[in-house]
């Protein structure tokens, strides 16, 4: 009754955006979020301060490691 909570998937349409990471040369910080396949345009969803996030932002949306990629 008061347990867990199951983690929910988001979904995302595959076949207009896809999931990447930014990175910066400058600073090293880096941001999860997703790029618009026709247009270019990135919407970033959360900053990735460790390991940690990078997996939390995965499990949400479903993502496996080898479909995201990292733009610097």
């Amino acid at each position: 009754m008061f347990g867990k909570k199951k983690p929910q998937t988001e979904h995302y349409d595959k076949q207009q955006v896809r999931p990447v990471i930014r990175a910066s040369i400058c600073n090293g910080e880096q941001v999860a979020g997703f790029k618009n396949l026709h247009t270019g345009k990135f919407e970033e969803i959360m900053l990735i301060r460790n390991e940690r996030d990078k997996e939390i932002f995965m499990s949400r949306y479903g993502i496996s490691l080898d479909e995201i990629t990292k733009e610097y």
